[in-house]
């Protein structure tokens, strides 16, 4: 049975006391972690975020608080979250398998895929993080629980895979990492120091 990404699936996980997976604060500090990173690899303020599975784009209301000029972009498949929050958040219909397909310009400064990746299928993951990657013009913050982890949160679809099948696949299309699930795109990559890359 699929899951349905409606407003009692974002009740249930991210407003529910008793059940949500994270609150305002820590997404708050996440989010100012990431804007902090990539605009010391891009040495200036960041101008635009592409959020990935963006849900009702929690992301989008933060960063406008901390850099109120950012261009955002949220892709997500949910029809609930795309309806309410479309306009309001700038959420497009898309999926991560999707992706290719969407035609995004890009790069974008900070690319966000949080809490998505391990509940995309192997037949969407190949193509999907290699346009993700193509996206990065600076960082990617790639949030993604694995077989290594202890967690709580919704399990319903989601997909073992270890750390180092991630890591392999994300190395492939010359995503760095620099922790606290931060990626360097491939150009910011190139020109970091040595010990700046993971």
């Amino acid at each position: 049975m699929e899951k349905s990404y409606d407003r009692a699936y974002f009740d249930r996980w991210y407003r529910d006391p008793r059940r949500r997976v994270g609150t305002a604060a820590e997404l708050a500090r996440q989010a100012a972690l990431a804007v902090a990173a990539a605009e010391v690899v891009l040495a200036r303020p960041i101008a635009s975020v592409l959020d990935v599975g963006c849900g009702e784009a929690p992301w989008s209301v933060v960063l406008r608080r901390i850099r109120p000029r950012v261009k955002y972009l949220g892709i997500d498949p949910s029809p609930y979250a795309v309806a309410r929050y479309g306009i309001s958040r700038r959420i497009v219909s898309g999926s991560f398998g999707s992706l290719p397909s969407l035609d995004l310009p890009g790069p974008y400064d900070l690319v966000v895929c949080a809490d998505v990746l391990h509940y995309v299928p192997d037949r969407e993951l190949g193509g999907g993080i290699r346009e993700l990657a193509r996206l990065v013009g600076g960082v990617a913050y790639l949030e993604v629980q694995t077989l290594d982890d202890s967690f709580t949160g919704d399990r319903r679809g989601w997909i073992p895979r270890t750390a180092r099948q991630y890591r392999t696949l994300f190395s492939r299309v010359g995503l760095v990492p620099c922790g606290l699930h931060l990626w360097l795109g491939p150009e910011a990559a190139a020109a970091a120091a040595a010990l700046e890359r993971g």
